[in-house]
């Protein structure tokens, strides 16, 4: 049985106590400086520092101050916890793997990028301002004539 580092970690402690009471009916008694260390070995690689400072000093924990130590730890370790963002981005070389094309390959395909690019407009488009179907916000007579009344300065007109 190991902590995963999810949940309360008093509670992990409290069941391999209730575990090790549960031997202790069977007739296979484990010593409580013996539970402390299974405890201890079955915590996470984040309380390494914490394995480590127990091991240096002399005196040995009950398992009531291994609890207490180990709550202390976890807040501890909570409050070291880096909060992190993903961050996605797009390579340079996003043609990498494509050929270039030379001479009058690659100005036919820009020509044709070009046409693409104003056919993608959808043939019904409608404004933004009135809804009207026909026309953009940027040809809009409604749209001009408000920005007018508020006082905005008058935006070239689009042809």
């Amino acid at each position: 049985m190991r902590y995963k580092g999810k949940g309360n970690i008093r509670e992990y402690i409290m069941e391999m106590s209730h575990l090790a009471s549960k031997l202790k009916a069977l007739k296979l008694e484990l010593s409580e400086h013996l539970l402390v260390h299974l405890v201890l070995i079955s915590l996470p690689t984040q309380f390494n520092q914490f394995k480590v400072s127990y091991n240096c000093q002399k005196e040995t924990w009950s398992l009531n101050e291994l609890i207490s130590h180990c709550v202390q730890e976890e807040e501890r370790l909570k409050q070291d916890k880096v909060e992190s963002a993903h961050l996605a981005s797009t390579s340079k070389d996003k043609n990498k793997g494509q050929k270039r094309k030379k001479g009058k390959e690659a100005a036919d395909t820009a020509s044709q990028k070009k046409q693409q690019k104003k056919s993608d407009q959808p043939a019904g488009t409608s404004c933004f301002f009135c809804g009207a179907e026909g026309h953009q916000k940027k040809h809009c007579t409604n749209y001009h004539a408000w920005r007018a009344k508020k006082g905005l300065p008058e935006l070239p007109r689009a042809k």
